[in-house]
């Protein structure tokens, strides 16, 4: 009879873990974008640098701006001579020239984020010699303090925002203390009826203008913040979106391979079965049909992994016991494969009543145990453990193998990647698609040396009115969504 898989054996082969170090060089798995680090909202050095090149342009751009209206407005005219010309040209032609430097630096790709916080403290410098001569501790020009603080949290988020913050509070009191201790006079060229040089009359634009840098650098402080968050899943979503479009292609090459792989897999199953219950064949012709039968067995059950990871359908949820499956599962494991040489426990309750599809339920706990018992040496012990925990069933299973190395956690439910000869790395994709489609959360703890656990966290109990049908609306959108390309 051919080996078709039935309700009581959910079939799939589990993919083989990383605990099989050894057993062959590890397939290539598909590239998984990491989340964005917490220092910055943009991500790695690339997008940095060209934040500092349109920084850098921006500065030029409003000094050059700023000189054009200083020339224009506040010193009629521009007269060559004057103190406030002279300051003005000699600040704008500093910034011109760090600005080179800064240039230099980023052609050169080295210790960008130093060059940024830099160029924050060179800006708020800049800011403070150009408030000095257009008003002081009143001038308008205070406000690009602010604008410094928004910059220092786009290019290096949180942490730029306080960098910028810092430095322009400082060199803004140093102007304001030098104009009350009169350590630095009025201008010449400038009316000292419009600068504040009494205690009286600076604390007010002080405190306005303090406030106003406090603020601004929370608010761009939280925006930043918010901008990494959502970059960060902006990102990963992205890179899940490109693996399912991956298994979406492996679904269409599957679904046309797997008539023609069954049919010749069933009339093998089926001939060497007759040949094997004949009665006229030796000992070592009936081990050879045994190897036979569990090789088509194995292929066929690699099949309908493949089918299952490449044509999920909408869970079907339904109440199920959970005991129940987890019992049915370690019985049919200890008759199968390797059951006889790994022994399987269950400890758990009675019952565990959970909302969820019951045969991809039973498809998760199959797969775990499989995996678990691929992962097992002759004599080892694998144990399946449910309990209630918090308004939640967990359900572990745990071997006694060698553990997954640190390096390849990370890609552990990655389709197609094994570090087994056997096997095609499906197994445990299968598992993480079924529970993300459900809701459901999984964890691994491994230490090498010592084995390996899975813990599958599933809410307890009848969900409640509409929930199911929320679930069956997300899990559909999840499936439809990655069929057109992200953007980039």
């Amino acid at each position: 009879m051919p080996p078709a898989a039935s309700p009581a054996d959910p079939g799939g082969e589990a993919v083989a873990r990383p605990d099989e170090v050894g057993a062959g060089p590890p397939s290539a798995p598909p590239p998984v974008a990491a989340p964005l680090p917490p220092g910055a909202p943009g991500g790695a050095e690339a997008p940095l640098a060209s934040r500092l090149t349109w920084l850098i342009a921006l500065r030029l751009a409003v000094l050059t701006v700023f000189l054009v209206v200083t020339a224009a407005v506040y010193l009629r005219g521009f007269t060559p001579g004057g103190f406030s010309s002279i300051v003005a040209l000699v600040t704008v032609a500093a910034a011109y020239g760090v600005s080179g430097i800064y240039a230099v630096f980023l052609r050169m790709q080295r210790a960008l984020r130093g060059i940024a916080r830099a160029q924050l403290v060179t800006d708020q410098i800049t800011w403070t010699a150009l408030v000095y001569i257009t008003g002081g501790a009143t001038s308008g020009a205070t406000s690009l303090y602010g604008l410094t603080c928004l910059t220092g949290a786009i290019l290096l988020g949180v942490p730029g925002a306080i960098v910028a913050a810092a430095s322009g509070a400082a060199a803004y009191l140093l102007l304001c203390a030098a104009l009350g201790l009169h350590l630095l006079g009025v201008p010449p060229d400038q009316p000292s009826g419009a600068y504040a040089t009494q205690w009286g009359e600076l604390r007010y634009p002080m405190f306005v203008n303090l406030l106003a840098i406090v603020v601004v650098t929370l608010l761009a402080s939280y925006l930043a913040e918010r901008l990494r968050t959502t970059g960060g899943r902006l990102v990963q979503a992205t890179a899940r979106a490109e693996q399912a479009e991956r298994l979406a292609a492996l679904g269409r090459l599957a679904a046309g391979l797997a008539h023609e792989i069954r049919n010749p897999l069933g009339s093998i199953a089926g001939s060497i079965e007759l040949l094997r219950t004949g009665g006229t064949l030796s000992d070592e012709d009936r081990k050879l049909c045994e190897i036979i039968e569990r090789e088509t067995a194995r292929l066929n059950d690699l099949v309908g992994d493949m089918l299952d990871l490449s044509r999920p359908r909408v869970p079907a949820l339904e109440v199920v016991d959970l005991a129940a499956t987890a019992r049915d599962v370690v019985v049919l494991a200890g008759r199968s494969g390797r059951g006889g040489d790994v022994e399987v426990r269950f400890d758990g309750p009675p019952s565990a009543p959970v909302t969820a599809d019951a045969a991809q339920m039973r498809q998760v706990v199959w797969n775990l145990v499989r995996n678990a018992i691929q992962a097992s040496s002759a004599g080892a012990v694998v144990t399946v453990r449910l309990w209630r925990d918090a308004g939640a069933w967990l359900l572990e299973i745990r071997d006694q193998g060698r553990g997954i190395p640190a390096g390849a956690r990370d890609r552990l439910f990655d389709a197609f990647f094994t570090t087994r000869t056997h096997g095609m790395g499906i197994g445990l994709a299968v598992v993480k698609r079924i529970l993300d489609d459900h809701g459901f959360a999984i964890e691994v703890d491994s230490r090498e040396g010592e084995g390996t656990a899975f813990r599958v966290r599933v809410p307890a109990g009848p969900l409640a009115a509409g929930e199911p049908e929320r679930r069956a609306d997300a899990a559909a959108g999840a499936q439809l969504a990655p069929r057109s390309r992200p953007a980039g």
